[in-house]
């Protein structure tokens, strides 16, 4: 409906539409009212300052989100893609989220569910009634069972990896001596002179980052200040950030000079990474010796030829970040997916191995597989505590 919106004076405060949504037929399934104006900051807080005296309050974040999984409308894992679809960084990292909005993720795991019950139940009567003339589950056939359900576990928990890459990206650290070009290659990564690049030493005091996108998986670029020994304060507190940064990365991008350098310096670097960190050794300024672009693989290393200044060979490391972070590009019907998620399904396929080990003994059998159960409930949210909805859906932007 077309109306007037008034001041607590009956001065109009805006012309606009008043849209009412009956129960269930809103996003959150309860009676809904929506007013919608011409826009701009001072129109519209004028219009929300007049609901609030009238005695409306303002939402928590992500209330509507959380009051749409209460009253059934969608299930947890869909409620967490309405902030993925939102916070989404890539055009692929958009259509995944939409398709757990739809409930692609939640059909996998419902599939495994109905399975792993279908499993209990039978147990269950082959515990309760040994004696009458029902299915029982032979050992061997709880097996084969079992088995089956375990590889369809492993082939969605793969793709819940892809799902959470797809969601969180990579952090890619690029470290190494000052003028190594380190900001350069931040800058032919970005296409954009997004950090300052002189011969001087020292340039980059703190951290840049740059978000690019590998096929269609979000890497985030962090350019570093040049590692070395200095007597300037402020460089010294770039170089702990660095080093702080590092503690945090996924993979770090060793930036040395293709002409050769400080081996020392170098060493000294590679001394100090965490032994746990994947790192990729790129040897930039080929143009400057005539070096073609490659790729060489070594013990224990993976090394790059490349040139930030005329781009060769950039290409080769680009695929080089996506092997290491295990993507897989140009995978249709992907869907986001979250670190507790991976936890829940990880959780689940041990109970299911444990199952697995216990099919002569089938009462602690049947109580692994209600152990399994619950930890794939914990993603949709049929076992989920109060706590953790409270840490997801306090992560909402406010209202949404």
């Amino acid at each position: 409906m077309f109306t007037s919106f008034l001041d607590a004076a009956g001065a109009p405060i805006d012309d606009g539409l008043l849209l009412y949504f009956a129960a269930p037929h809103s996003y959150t399934g309860e009676d809904v009212l929506e007013l919608q104006g011409h826009g701009g900051p001072v129109v519209m807080d004028r219009l929300l300052q007049r609901c609030l005296e009238l005695g409306a309050r303002l939402a928590r974040p992500g209330e509507f989100t959380e009051r749409a999984y209460l009253n059934g409308r969608m299930d947890l894992a869909q409620a967490e893609s309405v902030a993925d679809l939102i916070e989404a960084s890539t055009t692929t990292a958009a259509r995944a989220a939409l398709r757990s909005l739809h409930g692609d993720f939640s059909k996998l795991i419902q599939i495994l569910t109905d399975k792993i019950i279908a499993l209990r139940m039978l147990l269950e009567a082959t515990l309760d009634f040994p004696e009458e003339e029902v299915e029982f589950l032979t050992a061997g056939r709880a097996a084969e069972k079992l088995a089956e359900i375990r590889e369809e576990l492993a082939a969605t928990l793969a793709a819940t990896r892809q799902g959470s890459l797809l969601r969180d990206g990579v952090q890619a650290v690029l470290i190494g001596a000052p003028n190594v070009g380190k900001s350069s290659l931040l800058n032919r990564f970005a296409g954009d002179e997004v950090a300052i690049v002189t011969d001087t030493p020292g340039t980059t005091r703190d951290a840049l980052r740059e978000q690019i996108d590998i096929d269609g998986m979000p890497v985030h670029i962090i350019d570093t200040a040049g590692l070395r020994e200095t007597a300037d304060a402020v460089e010294r507190i770039g170089i702990d950030r660095t080093w702080a940064m590092v503690e945090k990365a996924d993979l770090a991008l060793l930036v040395c000079d293709a002409r050769g350098g400080d081996d020392a310096a170098e060493h000294a670097v590679v001394g100090r990474l965490p032994s746990d960190l994947p790192r990729i050794r790129v040897l930039n300024k080929i143009d400057l010796i005539g070096h073609p672009p490659g790729r060489e693989t070594g013990p224990g290393e993976e090394q790059i030829w490349l040139s930030a200044k005329t781009g060769a060979g950039l290409d080769l490391l680009k695929k080089a970040i996506w092997e290491h972070a295990g993507w897989q590009p140009s995978g249709e019907g992907l869907f986001t997916a979250r670190a507790r998620h991976i936890e829940a399904l990880q959780n689940a396929q041990r109970h299911l191995a444990a199952a697995s080990d216990l099919t002569r003994q089938l009462e602690l059998c049947a109580e692994e597989l209600r152990l399994a159960h619950e930890a794939l409930g914990v993603i949709t949210g049929e076992f989920t505590s109060d706590d953790l909805l409270g840490e997801i859906f306090s992560r909402f932007c406010i209202g949404k």
